[in-house]
């Protein structure tokens, strides 16, 4: 017996895994906005948890949050994209049917639920990424705030330490955002990201329905009072030939100009500057342009800085020119400092671009190049000549797809994705939507997503992923759009009010297998210096777990598509789930070496974020495990907190 303990001690000391003793010497900290701060790193200077022993991680408490459905008549899938608040000694948590939830960050149980009673039909995906935190002076009632904007168009404010609606707050506790929009549909217009909490500010975006009608509700960016819900300005995202509407007119009864680009994505802040970065989408109705839209895309697809106190432009800096591409800006403009002294902002982009931008200024710190792009050739469009390109960093995703490079698993596969390409217009990025279909690469979902990326300031150090999922374009004549059920016109946007409709839909193989029509990776995971623009490493994210048939996946390391954003650590880790396969990783920040994953219930198509409370508490990484209906992940309800073992 003592033979063999002593063999295993030998053993255990050679390999080095016995357990470490943990470090409660190090910092503390909360995780008060969703992306760590307004600046959006998702950084945390927590370093008990380091490279050494983050293979020790295990599951520490798992809270179910039971909002979740696979979708039916009334709304679709549901997709959990939660990023939880640590701050106020609480975690703060929503639902995807928006109820907002307060726990105990050790342990995960319960304080206080509140339910808002949201009407979710027509929603396309039940979806939350968040909610925000304020703290008053302790004059005021209800002086500690959640906020949370809703699926039906609600910003409602609650009692941090309660969950009680704040009545002082706009009426009984909430606004109606749908106030000065003129006509809004049915689930054409609400909010999916958490508002920007910027001093007494509560600054909100919004999500507009994709492809509807060129006259589609406003895009508007709005500030509201963080105590009373009074509107104070708004901006009314016009070209500076128009007039805009103002806060004054709204409560004077106008309506904000219809069709203009909205910001679905996170806004960020910096407060000693007060500013407020917009990541901005296009103009409606999308993918067709025209005279229709008129002048309406000169703040589209943009990054936008707004004097916080009025909301007057500062300076807009535009990704895609004219786009009818829907490339969108989706992911949260992220500050940091450019070779330790210029204050900076990050633009990631759908294409796989990144723009490192002057944050007083919008001017590029890095060389851009205006390239000519492919021209529509549909009546009554226009493409602008040029694009603007980034030299440095260089594009991440690729821009160029030959016949040669069509792949597929099979050669039935091949013969297919070679067939469906050759049908297909294609000449490079940016090649416009056309009557015989085009192949749009990147994809309308990118690229870089709402996940956007994470920034280590020490060290200087960008992290982004990005998949590689392409899809196709076709634009259909208003007079051949009859009866789109039973029909072949797959995924229409119907953009009533102009000439033409536009089918979307993926470029992969037959359904069910659906698998992308090019080399993988589908996922990757880039590493960039701040100070050059150099890509440090890159390396596949994600494998085909779930995706393969006979338990094979794993041997496939060819990434996969992927949805939601990374954290960085002073313990020189990066952490991510993302992807298809519902795993959650840990890698090395300095080489993208995997150093632990641990596979989960349901994919994690969501940040994660990471906290501790006290001297004598541990670090606690936690990861909202829920699926996305879209993406075909099966929707679930977990929310997992990792630790290390005693």
């Amino acid at each position: 017996m003592q033979k063999n303990v002593a063999i295993c001690a030998l053993t255990l000391a050679l390999a080095g895994c016995s357990k470490p003793t943990i470090n409660f010497s190090g910092p503390i900290a909360d995780w008060p906005a969703v992306g760590q701060n307004n600046s959006g790193q998702r950084y945390s200077a927590l370093n008990q948890i380091d490279r050494d022993n983050v293979a020790q991680l295990k599951p520490a408490w798992t809270y179910h949050l039971k909002d979740y459905s696979s979708g039916g008549e009334s709304h679709g899938a549901t997709a959990l994209q939660l990023t939880p608040l640590v701050v106020n000694g609480a975690m703060y948590v929503c639902t995807p049917y928006n109820r907002v939830i307060s726990l105990d960050p050790e342990n995960g149980t319960e304080n206080w639920v509140h339910d808002p009673q949201v009407d979710l039909t027509g929603v396309y995906t039940p979806a939350c990424r968040g909610v925000s935190y304020w703290q008053g002076d302790g004059a005021e009632q209800c002086d500690r705030r959640i906020y949370v904007g809703t699926l039906d168009a609600r910003l409602i404010a609650l009692d941090a330490d309660t969950g009680k609606p704040c009545t002082n707050f706009g009426e009984q506790g909430a606004v109606d955002l749908t106030t000065g929009l003129g006509k809004v549909n049915t689930a054409e217009y609400y909010l999916t990201s958490p508002p920007l909490v910027l001093g007494d500010k509560v600054i909100t975006g919004a999500f507009v329905q994709d492809g509807q009608r060129v006259d589609a509700p406003s895009g508007a960016i709005r500030a509201f009072d963080a105590v009373s819900g009074e509107l104070l300005w708004a901006w009314d995202p016009v070209p500076p030939t128009r007039t805009p509407v103002t806060a004054d007119d709204i409560k004077a009864g106008k309506t904000l100009t219809p069709g203009t680009p909205n910001a679905w994505g996170l806004l960020s802040g910096d407060e000693a500057r007060n500013l407020v970065f917009v990541p901005t989408g296009n103009p409606s109705p999308d993918h067709y342009a025209g005279t229709a839209r008129s002048d309406l895309d000169y703040y589209g697809s943009s990054v936008v800085a707004l004097n916080a106190d009025t909301g007057k432009v500062v300076w807009n800096f535009q990704t895609v020119h004219h786009d009818i591409w829907d490339y969108d800006l989706a992911a949260q403009p992220v500050s940091f400092s450019f070779r330790g002294e210029i204050p900076a902002v990050i633009a990631a982009t759908k294409m796989g671009h990144v723009f490192f931008l002057h944050r007083e200024t919008g001017k590029p710190l890095l060389p851009i190049e205006e390239r000519p792009v492919p021209q529509t050739d549909i009546p009554g469009e226009f493409t602008a000549p040029t694009q603007p390109f980034p030299i440095k960093p260089e594009p991440l995703h690729p821009a160029t797809l030959t016949e040669d490079e069509i792949w597929g698993i099979t050669p039935a596969d091949k013969k297919y994705c070679r067939e469906l390409f050759n049908s297909l217009r294609y000449e490079g990025i940016f090649t416009p939507p056309s009557f015989e279909g085009t192949l749009a690469y990147p994809g309308l979902g990118g690229g870089i997503n709402w996940g956007s990326v994470s920034v280590d300031p020490v060290k200087q150090r960008m992290v982004v992923n990005l998949q590689v999922a392409p899809f196709t374009m076709k634009v259909v004549p208003q007079d051949e759009v009859t009866d789109v059920s039973g029909s072949d016109l797959v995924g229409l946007a119907p953009q009533r009010g102009t000439p033409y409709a536009v089918t979307r839909g993926v470029f992969a193989t037959e359904y069910p297998d659906m698998k992308p029509c090019v080399e993988p990776p589908w996922g990757k995971l880039v590493s960039i210096d701040l100070n050059t623009g150099d890509i440090l490493w890159q390396r596949e994210l994600g494998n085909l777990n779930k995706l393969a048939p006979l338990g094979l996946g794993k041997f496939f390391p060819w990434g996969t598509p992927n949805t939601g954003g990374s954290i960085q650590t002073a313990g020189g880790l990066i952490f991510i789930g993302a992807t298809l396969d519902h795993y959650f990783r840990a890698f090395d920040s300095d080489t993208g070496e995997l150093l632990w994953e641990q596979e989960l219930p349901y994919a994690a198509h969501a940040t994660s974020m990471t906290y501790r409370l006290h001297k004598d508490s541990k670090q606690y990484v936690v990861i909202a495990a829920g699926g996305h209906g879209p993406l075909g992940s099966a929707p679930g309800d977990a929310l997992i907190a990792f630790a290390l073992e005693d």
